[in-house]
């Protein structure tokens, strides 16, 4: 570790614990602040299943994570002010150039990539009553688009959100994103997306959710433009209906997208219909998902975002021009079991309907493993393990894939 990075860690955790200092010293705006640090460990490795010497055989690499997370609460008055902070460090502790391209860290294939690599960034933010708005770098977690989190570091974005609640059960949100910090990478660039061509420096949002019934019952309505490119309605309706000791739900989106503009993606038309359905007892819950491309093209999201969608996986999303997919899932939670903290599910998801390699009738399956562990008291209180294990088996280009990871990971709280 070279006293480089460890260097701007402590600065950076300068900067969360700043947002206390009595130059804005207010009892909401300290009382109410928070920050975290976040010690992740991540160990991935996928067997690409490739015989031949000419091609990379299997992806594995092993890193250390540092995440910082600082929010304060609001100044007085009528306007309060507040600010948030973010800043994130990873150190490679095992790579190759033959094993490189897990993206926990900014390499590739033939190019095992610096021994470190880190990011920080900040946003301002103001309160109205309910109403909150935030400039600078962000992490959304909305329907219509939600920052992955799935590798070493965050996904980052850079731009401008609103977010109002002034009405009972109702929430607004709207916003501008201008750049993005991907999860293996320093720097921030126009926003891409999946599944179809071009760049952009703007996705335009629009949209909320409505909750009534006692809360049981949620509606949606979403509006996202990548500029130039894309652009995408979603009408979501969600309900959860408790009946004796079961509890039903039921979540239900559509996505309507076309091409937007200049068309720098080229001619778009596509709809998406997912359909999550669970049933859940005790420590047990039973889901049963379906989902269907339908339109000219594959369905487009935001690179390395989460998509709403019910089977978005470990490594597949099923997303391909008139695929169909078929998921069913199991979660057990052995808290009722007397160990809290320890979780587990496995799923297996099935599509077909598409084109695969040389014009076959397209197959695919993906199976989850996925366990993990948080201890809930004592000295090493928060501290979690999570073992993933997924195996793909598809006749498309992505192939045959087996991959594990392995993630330990321990959050201080720091305020």
């Amino acid at each position: 570790m070279s006293k480089t990075p460890l260097a701007r860690a402590v600065a950076l955790a300068t900067l969360g614990a700043s947002l206390t200092m009595p130059s804005l010293a207010h009892a909401d705006f300290i009382g109410d602040s928070k920050a975290t640090l976040e010690l992740r460990n991540f160990y991935m490795n996928r067997d690409l299943r490739e015989t031949t010497s000419a091609q990379q055989s299997k992806r594995e690499e092993w890193a250390q994570g540092f995440i910082l997370k600082a929010e304060s609460g609001f100044t007085e008055g009528t306007v309060g002010f507040g600010l948030d902070a973010y800043a994130g460090l990873g150190l490679k502790l095992d790579s190759s150039d033959e094993r490189a391209g897990t993206n926990l860290l900014p390499n590739a294939f033939g190019n095992e990539g610096p021994d470190e690599y880190s990011e920080a960034t900040g946003a301002v933010k103001a309160r109205i009553s309910k109403t909150v708005a935030k400039v600078g770098g962000l992490m959304p977690k909305l329907p219509i688009v939600s920052s992955g989190d799935s590798r070493l570091l965050p996904q980052v974005f850079t731009g401008a959100m609103l977010t109002s609640q002034e009405i009972d059960g109702l929430t607004v949100n709207g916003g501008q994103l201008r750049e993005v910090n991907f999860r293996n990478s320093t720097d921030r660039q126009d926003i891409l997306a999946t599944n179809v061509g071009g760049r952009s420096d703007r996705y335009n949002y629009a949209g909320g959710d409505y909750k009534f019934n006692g809360g049981n019952t949620t509606v949606g309505l979403w509006y996202g433009e990548l500029e130039d490119i894309y652009d995408q309605k979603l009408y979501n309706l969600i309900h959860v209906q408790p009946i004796g000791d079961w509890k039903l739900g039921a979540n239900l989106a559509y996505f309507d997208s076309q091409d937007n503009g200049r068309k720098l993606g080229g001619k778009l038309d596509n709809d998406l219909t997912s359909v999550n359905l669970w049933a859940g007892i005790g420590a047990h819950t039973f889901r049963l998902g379906y989902q269907k491309v339908g339109g000219d093209n594959a369905f487009p999201f935001l690179n390395e975002t989460d998509p709403y969608i019910v089977n978005y996986l470990q490594i597949l999303d099923f997303t391909r021009k008139d695929e169909k997919s078929w998921q069913a899932r199991y979660d057990i939670n052995f808290a009722s079991y007397g160990i809290p903290g320890l979780t587990a599910f496995v799923r297996y998801v099935t599509g077909d309907g598409f084109d695969g390699v040389g014009g076959v009738s397209g197959k695919e399956w993906e199976r989850n493993v996925d366990i993990s562990y948080i201890i809930q008291e004592g000295p090493l209180k928060n501290l979690g393990v999570r073992w993933r294990n997924a195996m793909v088996r598809s006749n498309a280009s992505i192939g045959d894939l087996d991959e594990n990871r392995l993630i330990v990971s321990y959050t201080i709280p720091l305020m």
